[in-house]
Parts: C-alpha cells; structure tokens; sequence
C-alpha cells in the first residue's frame, strides 16, 4: 500500500492542453474515483500515473518519493483495462503468470499464487482456457487476476466494467469493492458512470474539461455539489434545474420559480436576504418533488416504471423535470399534475456562474 501525491501536474499535446496544472492527494489505502464526461482527461491521468505518458509538467510521488521519472515497470504500480489486454495465444494460468516468468519468480511460488488469486476471483476452473473461449466477465477477472498477482502498492482501474452487461458490471463492481476492503490495496478508479463512482469510492474526484470540479466523500458530494455541473452529473435520475429568483415575502426568504414560489431552509435564509431579487438556479432532485395542492401545474409526458420505483418525465411551461417515486404510480401520459419541492432539500447556485451559494 502507498499514498499518491500529484503536484501540478499538467499534460499537453503540442498546442492542445489536456489536463491543467492540478494537484491530487489519494491517501494510502484509499479507494479513489476519477469521474467525469468523456475528454475530461480522467483517463490521461491515470495513465499518467502509471507511467504510458510522460508529464509535461508537475511531479508525481509515491510515499513521498518521487517516481515521475520511472519506467512503468518500476513504480510498483498494476493497471487494469477496459480492453483486458490479455494475451491471446496463452492460457489463463500462463496470463497470469507472465509477469512472474518475467521477473523469474519460482515456479512453486508461481503456481501457489496463481492458485489463490484464481480462487478469489471464481476462474480456478477456467485455468488451462484461452481469452477466445472466455465471456467478457471472466475475461475482466482474468485480468484484474494479472494485476493482483503482482502484488502492487497501487491498482489503477480504467473504466474495467464498461463493456459489461448491467448484471455483470454489479457483480464485478460488488466483487472489486470486496478485493479492496479484503486488501487494503490503495485503489484508483477511472469511470464515467456516476453510480459506480458513488457506490464504490471513498474518494470521489469530479472532473471537466481537464481540471477537478469537485474532490470528497461522494454523499458529501451528493449532498452539496459544488456548482450545476456536478449538480446533474452526480445523482440518477439527475437534479432537476429550475431558472428563479430569491425573493422575500411577509418577512419570509424564498425562490420564486416561474409561478411557483418555496419558502427557503434556515441554511439558505441568510444569504436569501442579503441578496433579495438575485437571480439563481434552483436544484431539486427528482425524488425531492411532491405532489402538493395549489403548486406548479404540470403534464406527464412520459412513465418510466422499473418495479420498484416510477420516474415521471414531466412538462412546467416548457420546463423538462424528472419526478421519481418509490414503488408504483398511476400517472399515465398526458396527465396533469400539481407539484411542490421538498424546501429543506433545494440547492441554490449563482444563476451565472453556476457556482453553489455559501449557506449558514
């Protein structure tokens, strides 16, 4: 197990600039998530890390040492890939193996290895298998197997599960966060799908356009998104956001959206004074959004029904919202529905900047 430390560290390609100068601490031990849109640069970075690119700027360090001049197979550091790259031509005990032929580890302790990691990981009986004869779940426990048997300090992951159906990414997402609390192993996570993000890390780094947005535990992130853009990007069904304005009524701080007006939280009253008539945008997330008499009137559009939960794909003057209810609801197509907001659960951000507001 190590800490990584990143110290501005930039990348460019001649003129175009790909991730600006950014500093990065992923505590030893950690399960860090690098999320975000694609072109972001998430996946630069973790390559970054492990030494396929060279920086154009910055340092990086491991337990304090610096290792951004290291060759990749010195930095003690194993890498997981989207495409598996496994080795066609071997087998799957000889794909484990290699990185221990190379370094002429013992064939004893080369086959007491190899049979540990393949009863982790469920692919013991698929040893004497090649890649070709193998389903797209085993073959990403093959390759996280060659990571393991390498007995790293770092595990970096690049985007592992995104060629796999739905029910394979959860197995495989619940069996990576199994690995990790088993080991201990410091972990870096790359992924565009915020729902892995939020159910595996406990570091979750928010990235666009090459810089970090957003770095926390992920409910903290959740709870208070730092602007609009992590607003929608974390959180599925994402936050509903509503064009309005702060304004006070019989003494009372509130945000007026459209023709529908909420009385404010405590934490937001303060502000709400200080700048009556500002202009924000108003989060609320699908699930905060009720039915109340003598709110916005909407139309239902579209019904989404899952079983255990129903998203409402709604129409407020031309205003898109998501409504989500546990369970079952009888709203169809075309209905009218009359709509109020959770109070105690609105976000409030600079209607220009796009920045979260301070709160009390």
């Amino acid at each position: 197990m190590a800490s990584v430390e990143l110290v501005n560290v930039a990348k460019r390609y001649a003129r175009q600039t790909v991730l600006h100068p950014l500093d990065l601490t992923i505590a030893d031990g950690s399960f860090t998530v690098l999320v975000g849109p694609s072109g972001c640069g998430k996946s630069t970075l973790l390559r970054l890390l492990a030494g396929l690119e060279s920086l154009s700027g910055g340092e990086i360090r491991m337990d304090n040492v610096a290792i951004s001049d290291r060759d990749p197979a010195d930095r003690d550091i194993a890498m997981v890939f989207q495409s598996y790259a496994l080795y066609p031509h071997l087998t799957v005990a000889e794909n484990l193996a290699f990185h221990m032929q190379v370094k002429k580890v013992k064939r004893d302790e080369q086959q007491s290895k190899i049979a540990r990691i393949a009863g982790i990981l469920g692919i013991d009986t698929l040893l004497q298998r090649y890649p070709r004869a193998l389903s797209g779940g085993q073959r990403q426990r093959v390759a996280m197997g060659r990571a393991m048997v390498r007995n790293p300090q770092v595990f970096l992951f690049d985007e592992p599960l995104s060629n796999l159906d739905a029910q394979l990414r959860m197995e495989l997402r619940a069996e990576i966060k199994s690995l990790h609390q088993r080991f201990g192993t410091t972990m870096v996570y790359v992924t565009h799908d915020q729902v892995e993000a939020m159910t595996l890390a406990d570091q979750i780094v928010v990235m666009k356009e090459g810089r970090i947005v957003q770095q926390g535990a992920p409910l903290a992130i959740y709870d208070r998104p730092a602007d609009t853009f992590v607003a929608r990007f974390i959180g599925s069904p994402p936050m509903n956001l509503l064009a309005g304005t702060l304004v006070t009524r019989d003494g009372v701080p509130g945000v007026a959206c459209q023709d529908l007006w909420q009385p404010l939280p405590p934490r937001w009253q303060a502000i709400a004074r200080q700048r009556d008539g500002m202009a924000v945008t108003a989060g609320i997330r699908p699930h905060d959004l009720t039915e109340a008499a003598g709110g916005a009137q909407t139309t239902v559009k579209v019904v989404e029904i899952t079983g255990e939960s129903t998203l409402l794909h709604l129409d407020w003057n031309g205003q898109p919202l998501h409504m989500q209810f546990a369970g079952r609801h009888p709203a169809g197509r075309g209905d009218r529905l009359t709509l109020g907001f959770r109070s105690e659960k609105i976000h409030l951000f600079d209607a220009t900047s796009g920045l979260r507001l301070p709160e009390a």
